[in-house]
């Protein structure tokens, strides 16, 4: 069956889009930069790694970068105007963790993960932000740590700033047509969260409802969908990716507990209302 007048969906791809991803030399930065070049875009990967230790894409140039670096963003910023007179977007995905503890965490530590987690995206945002045209996008990749009171303090309070980044970047940003947004990813597969114990995997996929951790690409496949031109219109947007764990309020271990203790472990109440017992009204117009 063929329809008239059928209009054109959103763009796709992202073909002679030039891309700057940062913390790209493994996990999640790795897939973002792969999704991007397989879209078609040109991506400069960036990352402290004198070498990525992942294939990044055949469109994909690699550097070594300080994220927290003033004269190496402008270094870059410069080649970037010299080679192609542009950048069309900007993922801000470098960061680092610190597993210290409110009552414990070294004012030193906290600081060195603010600089890599907010700094560098905000030198990143100064220095790409000038050559970025109408139409362009920056993701910044955040975590469910700042939807939460998430416990390693220098890490959560460095995503909840990230927040603020992303609102005054979009309010900023946006007479330029600039669109700014952010991911919140959950307990994804990378080389970040192997290093933590196991009962933290467990405890994220306990309140989890689909019951399982993501992967890498899950996450790159929405980044590569905000810098393309698709989301034209979509900006100051906060997207969890986290198979539903920050959505239930910590509700979902009370839900357990109800299912655990009732002889039916369905969630689904086993006593539900009968249309044909409830009188139905008639709405009208005024």
């Amino acid at each position: 069956m063929t329809l008239r007048n059928e209009a054109p969906g959103p763009p796709t791809g992202l073909p002679r889009k030039i891309v700057v991803v940062t913390g790209a030399a493994r996990g999640q930065g790795a897939a973002e930069a792969r999704s991007l070049a397989a879209a078609g875009a040109h991506v400069v990967a960036l990352d402290v790694a004198d070498t990525p230790a992942e294939a990044l894409g055949d469109t994909t140039e690699y550097r070594r970068h300080d994220v927290t670096d003033r004269a190496a963003w402008a270094s870059l910023a410069t080649d970037m105007r010299n080679r192609f007179g542009r950048i069309d977007g900007l993922v801000n995905n470098a960061g680092i963790t610190w597993r210290a503890r409110l009552l414990d965490v070294d004012v030193a530590d906290l600081e060195r993960v603010h600089a890599v987690n907010l700094v560098g995206p905000v030198l990143a945002i100064q220095a790409c932000a000038p050559l970025m045209p109408r139409g362009s996008s920056i993701v910044n990749v955040g975590s469910v740590a700042a939807l939460t009171g998430h416990v390693p303090v220098a890490y959560t309070t460095s995503k909840w700033a990230l927040r603020g980044l992303t609102r005054v970047a979009c309010l900023e940003l946006g007479p330029r047509g600039i669109r700014v947004n952010a991911v919140h990813p959950g307990y994804i597969e990378t080389p970040m969260t192997a290093s933590a114990s196991p009962a933290f995997r467990d405890g994220n996929v306990t309140e989890t409802p689909l019951g399982r951790t993501g992967t890498v690409d899950e996450v790159a496949a929405l980044v590569t969908f905000l810098i393309g031109d698709g989301s034209s219109y979509v900006s100051g947007a906060e997207i969890p990716v986290d198979g539903g764990m920050t959505a239930h309020g910590g509700v979902k271990s009370i839900a357990d507990g109800l299912a655990a203790a009732s002889d039916d472990p369905s969630p689904i109440p086993s006593a539900v209302i009968d249309e044909t017992d409830v009188p139905h009204q008639r709405h009208c117009l005024p």
